[in-house]
């Protein structure tokens, strides 16, 4: 093999590492569960509250009707 043959192969392999390191940080990332913002927090605390308190609301109105 010639030296330009040699660098050609140096430089595939080199691309070849780079797209494997790229390919694992971006499977990586993706597995991570990206942080909330303050507002999604505060919505989703907000949710809870409601659908507690629909669900008493039904055991609730559940009660009254067999007490009827």
């Amino acid at each position: 093999m010639s030296n330009s043959q040699y660098n050609e192969q140096d430089e595939q392999d080199e691309l070849q590492k780079y797209l494997e390191e790229k390919a694992k940080q971006e499977q990586e990332k993706e597995q991570e569960p990206e942080p909330l913002s303050a507002y999604e927090a505060c919505v989703l605390k907000e949710s809870a509250k409601i659908h507690e308190l629909i669900a008493e609301a039904q055991k609730g109105s559940e009660s009254d009707l067999k007490s009827e």
